[in-house]
């Protein structure tokens, strides 16, 4: 048999101490203890609905307010505005602009998109884009247009403008001279207006391009855009005062002729009377002035393709389109003078009577 020992109860409780476990007494009552904890959510049960509405409502006051506070505050006014981009446009004026829009705002609650288009109308910005830089400071970035063409008004002043006809200023001194200026620009400032200058501009771009191939541009002072189916030219130099009528067909080509031959015809000497050139259907007119009336003459060189020469006293050119209404008019009227003058002739021979007979 095994013997069992019995420690004695002192021994018992001080091996349970040592192993970390804690017997509490019960209560005498015999119910279980109870710890109170602090819970808002067991709280704010106890609350009436209405006055959790009443709670929510001042939170969502008091977020706004002090979002419009802290908007609003000194650190976030307009210090510093940095602008790029400018050569032309003045960057001070872009400040100015700019600090006046944001003055009640703020750079926080700023409308960058309202202050981006409101950048743009100005007359030589293209597009403006608009940054933050918290918590006091703009960037402003501004993409100009660009001057490609000089037009001259009907008050003489010569004008800048872009490739979509908007007008960006007068021209300064040191500025860089255009081969030739554009005249018949319309001043109206419509729609329709900027439409129609656009399609100016388009048409000086292709002429600038194919006459600076030819080295004729040299020649030109001014393109004469009232009527794209009526180009005419004033030409430059010793030949101002010379107008070249060149319709609305093939008008880089017609140019090169009416020059080739006006200067065959100034070879006679008689290159200080001309005061126009017409290219027509099929020949060249070379006007001229004597004393008050003005006398046309078709010139009669070689022609300027491969085909053999017309009859008479034609030039034939290498385009047969059809001549304007103001060629049209210009040669009508030159014929009409010519047979005023032939039926003039003819009355003072009959007022003269026969001629006397020698006996």
């Amino acid at each position: 048999m095994k013997e069992q020992v019995v420690a004695p109860r002192g021994v018992r409780r001080a091996a349970s101490q040592q192993k970390g476990i804690v017997q509490k007494p019960a209560r005498r009552d015999g119910s279980a203890r109870r710890e109170f904890t602090f819970s808002p959510r067991a709280l704010f049960a106890y609350v009436p609905k209405a006055m959790k509405i009443v709670v929510a409502i001042l939170i969502v006051i008091t977020a706004i307010v002090s979002y419009r506070v802290a908007a609003s505050a000194s650190m976030f006014e307009v210090k510093t505005i940095d602008v790029t981009g400018t050569s032309r446009t003045s960057p001070e004026e872009i400040q100015t602009l700019t600090r006046r829009a944001l003055s009640k705002t703020g750079v926080w609650r700023a409308d960058l998109t309202a202050l981006s288009s409101e950048l743009s109308r100005l007359p030589g910005v293209r597009s403006a884009v608009v940054t933050r830089v918290l918590p006091d400071g703009l960037r402003v970035r501004i993409t100009e247009r660009a001057p490609i063409a000089v037009v001259r008004t009907t008050a003489g002043h010569f004008v800048w403008v872009d490739d979509e006809g908007v007008a960006l200023g007068e021209m300064k001194p040191d500025d860089q001279t255009p081969p030739f200026f554009i005249r018949g620009w319309d001043e109206d400032g419509s729609e329709d207006a900027r439409k129609e200058n656009a399609a100016r501009v388009q048409k000086y771009l292709e002429l600038s391009r194919s006459w600076s191939a030819e080295n004729l541009s040299e020649r030109v002072s001014e393109v004469t855009l009232i009527d794209l189916r009526d180009i005419r030219v004033q030409l430059a130099g010793n030949d101002s005062q010379i107008e070249v009528r060149l319709g609305s067909q093939d008008a880089a080509s017609h140019l090169k002729i009416a020059l080739d031959e006006l200067d065959r015809y100034k070879q006679g000497g008689r290159g200080s009377s001309i005061t126009y050139v017409a290219v027509l259907a099929g020949r060249v007119v070379i006007g001229s002035s004597s004393g008050s009336k003005t006398a046309s003459a078709d010139t009669s060189s070689a022609t300027v393709d491969s085909a053999p020469a017309a009859e008479g006293n034609q030039t034939k050119v290498a385009n047969s389109s059809k001549p304007s209404t103001s060629e049209r008019n210009a040669v009508s009227g030159d014929a009409k003078e010519k047979k005023r003058d032939r039926k003039d002739g003819s009355t003072k021979d009959k007022q003269a009577g026969p001629a006397p007979r020698l006996p």
